[in-house]
This record gives C-alpha cells, structure tokens and sequence, in this order.
C-alpha cells in the first residue's frame, strides 16, 4: 500500500521525521516547513491557480483584510506546522482551527478566539502549537475535491505523482481502508511528465473537458515548480473544481531539499521559528541536530544510527532519553559545549549519556569540549562517558586526568546502566 505523506508524518513520529541527516562532515539543517499562505505565494509564482488571500497577525487587521477579499464568502484558516486544523481545538475553546465565514465581524469574532491561543491536532505534539497567523481567504463554490502530490520514489529513483479522485480532509482514511483509490505515475526525470500521463492522472480524477484541460496544466506546472524549486514533496489536498469550472489548488505541503538552501536562499529565508522548538533553532545555528523528547536523560551522540541505539539501549535499561542530540561529523570543541548548554538547560535533564564513534570525529577533541563544558558550566549532574574510536586512548587519559567527576566507560551496556542508575 502506497503511504500518503500526511500519513507518514503522523505514524513516523517526531523525532524520526526531524532527524533526517545528512553525509557525515555536512551542515545540519532543519527541515524547513513553510506556511499555507507561503506555499499559495510560491505555486501562483509558477503558475498555479491559488485563492486570493491577505494573512494578519492581529485583530485589527481582520475587517480590513475582509475588505480586500471582497467575496461574500471567505474561510479563515489558522497558519500552524501542522495538518489536520479543521477538525483541531484551541485553547481558547473554539472548536476548528478553519471556518467558513459570510461577514468580516464573524471573521473578527473567531480571530479573538484563534489568535494568541494554542491549536492542537493529531499532528501537534503537547498541547499544541501557537497561532500567530491567521490567512483569510476568498470562498470558493468547490464542485467536487480531489488529492494531488508529487514525490520521490526511492523505488525508481524519482518523481512520483499521487492522485485520488478521494481526496480531501479524509485522504488519511482512504489510503487506510480503500487503497485501491490511489493510483501513481512514475516520472522520467530526465523528461518530465509526458501529456498520456497527465491524460490518465486527469482522467483518474475525474476532470472533464475544459476543467481536464487546466487540471493537466495545473499538474504540470506543479511539476515544474516541484524541479525548480528543489522540492522533495508537493502535496495537494484538496485540489478543487469550482461551480465556475476553474481548477484550483486550495491547499498545499510543499516540502524542500535541505542541501539546496543555497539555490533556494530566498525560500529558505521564509522560515518561521516562533513554532519551533527554541532548543531546536538554538541547537541549528551550531549545526547540531536537536529533538527533544520526554525523558530525564540527555543524549549526546555523532551519527542518527549511533542515536536511536544509545535511546533504545537507555530504554532497555529502564530509563527514558530526554532528547535526541546528534554532534555530526563537523564537531568541534565550540559545539560540544553548546550541545552541553543545550541539554543542561532542560530542568527534566538528571543525567547525560555521551556515546561518541570516533570516525571522522576525533575523541580526543570531543574529551576537551566536555572537559571545558564541564567547566565553564558548572554542571552538577552525572555525565557519563563513552568514546570509542580515533584518538580514544588520548581522550580516556584526558577525562581520566582532568579532575572532574565524570564517568568513563568503554561498553556501552555498562555505559547506559550507569546513565540510568546515576540519573
């Protein structure tokens, strides 16, 4: 059964979507998510047909941003990471986080009851994230919905266009239950896709005469945006025919290449952080890559494989890792001690695991960025300590002769076993 990508993310979990890492030696970057009125600005630059909309960040601006719609209906949709918003709860009490709206002092009333509050989803972690944003956009009169996506398909080694004549908000469920209504295209690459392709993908969806026409237009040009933007992910749900006959993408995930930032510097410059995790951003600007989890014991470890291994093993031992935390394979002295700044400033962190593969990375240099952290830090809870590989005969002389109380292991079952019991 194919997995939509909105699924994916649900079932993946958090920290295995967030720690995508790359080859050993680069940067770690975020993976950047863009916002649904930023993604609508990007598609109308490539020539998809998109709804009118104005994006305010307070009440304010609401009557006048309803003015400039000028429709009799609108839809006022909160502008959060996360899918699934309609059938969303915020904090305030207010049941949805998109509403169908036919005044702008409806609109007023609900931004009162989003703006400032927290939305949560099945897809937001807690109790949810913070809406700061809210888009207003022109109601459309949709006929019928159909989900559209374009992705990479590890099988063949490239694109890959998803359609569903079943789409909408239900598109999860149908991939669960009627697989059989999903059906693909697998795109040459080097070519693009050709019109037989977009025939039966239009085909698929339904889409007649006229609204056919403009439905194999739209896709292409998704295509194109999809190449020219680095993209790794286009999803389209829903992707609308209107009473007026006009195809219209209403809403869109667009996901991007982080080793492309620097062709996509002025996408890559839309990123928004207030949604972030501030542990997260602060980790990214010393090229470590940080998810944080619910535990009480900090992981700092060189590799994503190396990671899930020393949290599994912590697990295995009863504890509960409080963090994901990998160095990469540009480690330096400077970045051990920010890691450490990192994981102490989480008041649940009783404990640090450093389970370090000297590879690339040299242990030795590791041992003098705990020692200095140690240090300047002042930290007074047990660090334990693994460091196996380049230079680990000069790292274990440097803990061993540095005068802190900190605990050098070389098995990693005996490692996490001291981690556990000294947290």
């Amino acid at each position: 059964m194919f997995a939509l990508p909105s699924a994916s993310r649900a079932i993946a979990g958090r920290m295995a979507v967030s720690a995508r890492v790359p080859a050993l030696g680069t940067m770690h970057v975020r993976n950047l998510n863009l916002h649904e009125y930023q993604s609508q600005n990007l598609m109308k630059d490539w020539g998809v047909s998109v709804p009118k909309s104005v994006v305010v960040e307070n009440v304010d601006d609401v009557l006048n941003a309803c003015k400039q719609i000028g429709t009799p209906k609108m839809v006022i949709k909160t502008q959060v990471h996360a899918g699934g918003r309609g059938k969303g709860t915020l904090s305030s009490g207010l049941q949805g986080g998109v509403h169908v709206i036919d005044s702008a002092d409806r609109a007023q009333e609900l931004a009162k009851q989003m703006l400032g509050y927290k939305l949560k989803t099945k897809q937001t972690q807690g109790d949810g994230v913070m809406v700061n944003k809210l888009m207003i956009a022109e109601g459309v009169d949709v006929v019928a919905e159909c989900y559209f996506a374009i992705l990479l398909d590890r099988a063949t080694n490239g694109p890959v266009m998803v359609a569903s004549a079943e789409g909408g908000m239900d598109i999860e469920e149908v991939a669960h239950s009627r697989p059989d209504a999903i059906f693909k295209e697998f795109i040459d690459i080097n070519h693009g896709p050709t019109d037989a392709q977009l025939e039966n993908l239009a085909k698929g969806l339904n889409f007649e005469g006229d609204s056919k026409t403009q439905s194999k237009e739209v896709m292409n040009n998704l295509y194109k945006m999809f190449i020219g933007v680095d993209s790794t992910q286009v999803e389209i749900n829903p992707m609308c025919k209107l009473s007026d006959g006009r195809v219209m993408c209403v809403d869109a995930k667009i996901g991007f290449d982080d080793n492309a930032e620097f062709r996509q510097a002025d996408i890559f410059a839309q990123r928004d952080t207030a949604e972030e995790d501030p542990r997260e951003v602060e980790a990214s600007k010393y090229d470590l890559n940080f998810v944080g989890m619910d535990g009480n014991i900090g992981c700092m470890v060189n590799g994503a494989g190396l990671a899930m291994a020393t949290m599994d093993i912590i697990q295995l031992h009863g504890g509960k890792p409080a963090n994901f935390l990998d160095l990469g394979g540009g480690v330096t002295e400077s970045s051990v001690g920010q890691a450490f700044k990192i994981l102490t400033a989480d008041p649940k962190v009783k404990g640090i695991l450093v389970n370090i593969f000297g590879g690339i990375v040299d242990c030795g240099l590791v041992a003098r960025g705990i020692i200095a952290a140690a240090n300047n830090l002042g930290i007074n809870i047990p660090i334990t300590i693994r460091l196996k590989g380049t230079n680990e005969e000069e790292a274990q002389k440097l803990i061993s002769n540095c005068g802190l109380k900190l605990t050098m292991l070389e098995d990693l079952d005996e490692a996490a076993i001291n981690a556990v019991k000294s947290a």
